[in-house]
């Protein structure tokens, strides 16, 4: 197996590359759209809620609880989804995780009181939950080590996407049509991007498309294959990972970094349109400002990473200065709250929805780091992504009873902004090297 950091020979590095096809950007690109759908999918009805007030009469504390279904569900099956993943690979999951999800958007249209949305929320969850840890075994399968960063930036940019895009679509379709139309028009989107996926996608080494000048550029540059897989280690059982304290480590940590980004995904519309006054229009045009920046800082942040490896720089050291640094600078939003005017409160949500992002980039580059062998990339994403999304549970609920009690979101957000900064402290001492864990000979 490569090793962690290594790169290609000289002779590999400058010939190669004029001569082989570039099929992984295509892929990490169409994974990236996927993750879009996937998450303008779920951010969809943070949007259109506070425009459904005709038909449903919700408590914010209510809101919170329809949010955190998603959360119940989606968190529940992403360790299965983990082992799913790595069990019949990214082609069949995403197809099928897509479909999936794409039924439920467009039945969510149906709803027509809380338990019914209720209900059309946890099954949305359920089929979602395949999907990050699909695309962190993408990135390990196609991407060398010294690509690692910003193929992770690329698809992990799809959740701000898709969760920017909800803005300006949602608000456009509620204003032409009605909140219904919403869930049906993305839902066929969703069923559309599935089959796309299911023609085109396979394993560098079955890929029509990539000649082997890119398959070696990707095997040599430290990929995650089963042919560079060391026998014993491919052999870890799944349970024997708990064992590790890295893995318990990640968890935790992006349990932080979501307490904070799910702010975003569910709450942010109602904080905007409740607390800053926004109207509609301002809502889908001002309102996208932090996502979009978030987006281009997660892709400044993962080539600036990249570049950094290439350059020679430990891949430890580069992963902990990101992720911890972008989750001290994601702990401005606690001001947030406190500051007189609209556009203040709107440069401090981007510079911490920005610095969340970056610190994204490089967890979710920890699978692919850290795992024993590429039979274990997806299970580890979703063991993580499972700890993470306890705070999908957590945090809708948190806000909406914090608000309900005290009237504003001042209280909410200095909780979150406190849960960032330990977070941060969280990879800085506590996780340790990052490297391929090591296979315990009592496992």
């Amino acid at each position: 197996m490569t090793a962690l950091g290594n790169t290609p020979s000289a002779a590999t590095s400058t010939a190669t590359p004029r001569l082989m096809t570039r099929k992984r950007w295509v892929i990490i690109w169409l994974a990236f759209l996927g993750l879009s759908i996937n998450y303008l999918d779920r951010s969809s009805l943070s949007v259109a809620l506070p425009f459904m007030g005709k038909d449903f009469e919700l408590s914010a504390t209510q809101q919170g609880l329809i949010f955190a279904a998603f959360f119940w569900a989606y968190d529940f099956f992403q360790l299965a989804a983990g082992w799913y993943v790595d069990k019949v690979g990214p082609r069949r999951s995403f197809s099928l995780a897509a479909v999936w999800w794409s039924v439920f958007t467009m039945v969510t249209a149906a709803a027509s009181n809380f338990w019914s949305l209720f209900a059309a929320r946890f099954l949305l969850g359920v089929g979602e939950s395949p999907a990050p840890s699909t695309a962190a075994k993408v990135v390990a399968t196609w991407f060398p080590v010294r690509e690692r960063a910003f193929a992770t930036s690329i698809w992990d940019s799809g959740s701000r996407v898709g969760a920017v895009i909800a803005l300006p679509i949602v608000t456009l379709i509620v204003a032409f049509t009605s909140w219904h139309a919403v869930f049906i028009i993305i839902g066929i989107l969703g069923i559309i991007w599935a089959a796309v996926w299911w023609k085109y996608y396979r394993s560098p080494e079955e890929h029509a498309g990539a000649n082997e000048a890119e398959v070696s550029y990707i095997r040599e540059g430290g990929a995650r294959g089963a042919a560079s897989d060391d026998e014993g280690a491919a052999k870890l059982p799944w349970r024997a990972l708990f064992k590790y304290r890295t893995i318990l480590s990640m968890m935790f940590g992006f349990f932080c970094l979501n307490s904070a980004i799910y702010f975003f995904i569910t709450f942010f519309p109602s904080y905007l349109v409740k607390e800053r006054g926004f109207d509609l229009l301002k809502l889908g045009f001002f309102g996208a400002i932090p996502g979009i920046c978030a987006v281009l800082f997660g892709w400044l942040g993962g080539y600036l990473a990249d570049r950094a490896v290439r350059a020679g720089a430990p891949v430890s050291k580069v992963r902990k200065t990101a992720i911890a640094g972008g989750l001290a600078g994601g702990s401005v939003i606690m001001f947030a709250a406190l500051v007189p005017e609209a556009w203040m409160a709107l440069a401090l949500l981007s510079v911490a929805y920005s610095s969340l992002t970056v610190a994204a980039t490089g967890i979710w580059s920890l699978p692919a780091d850290v795992a024993p062998s590429s039979r274990h990339v997806g299970s580890i994403g979703g063991l993580q992504n499972f700890a993470s999304n306890l705070a999908g549970i957590f945090t809708p609920i948190l806000i909406g009873v914090l608000v309900d009690q005290t009237g504003s979101f001042v209280a909410p957000l200095a909780v979150i902004g406190a849960i960032s900064l330990i977070g941060a402290a969280n990879y800085l001492f506590v996780i340790g090297k990052i490297e391929p864990l090591k296979v315990k000979a009592a496992a």
